[in-house]
């Protein structure tokens, strides 16, 4: 599972808004492929969710407390709601896992409510967020700072699955 490159990116909103496609990517591939040949779209969909709950751990462990120490904003602020929004996130997320890991390709229902909580979600971190975020790491050795924290977050941390999380 690629992470998208750190490099070439100069920005909080750059760089997130490339995971988020990533991301996107990964869950309609899984959509795609899961009444064609399952193995192959389960396959997708761990690297999504993998992925999907690394992206959560970035921000909740590195962006938002940054967010939240620049700006004095922490409670009933924009973080508090992103952090609701990723234990809904993470509940669609599992319900999907569970069917994926008995090979169980009806989950329309279950993609849809993801979606809809992700999709909005996105939108506000991409539309306010990143951007706020953005104002805030104009300094080159701040940015890379933050990108080399990501960095170094362990795959156990994130490649969890079966309700080991």
């Amino acid at each position: 599972m690629a992470i998208p490159n750190l490099i070439h990116t100069e920005t909080i909103s750059e760089f997130y808004e490339q995971d988020h496609k990533r991301l996107d990517e990964l869950f309609k591939n899984y959509q795609l492929w899961k009444k064609e040949d399952y193995p192959r779209a389960r396959e997708y969909f761990l690297s999504f969710k993998f992925g999907l709950q690394r992206h959560i751990i970035w921000e909740e462990e590195l962006l938002f407390p940054f967010f939240e120490k620049k700006t004095g904003i922490a409670e009933h602020g924009p973080t508090e709601v992103m952090r609701h929004e990723h234990r809904v996130i993470g509940e669609a997320l599992e319900a999907i896992h569970k069917r994926v890991q008995v090979s169980d390709p009806d989950t329309d229902e279950l993609e849809q409510k993801l979606l809809n909580v992700l999709g909005l979600h996105n939108d506000k971190e991409e539309d306010v967020l990143y951007p706020a975020i953005d104002a805030y790491t104009k300094d080159p050795v701040e940015l890379k700072k933050i990108f080399d924290e990501m960095l170094s977050i362990p795959k156990e941390r994130y490649e969890t699955c079966c309700n080991h999380s």
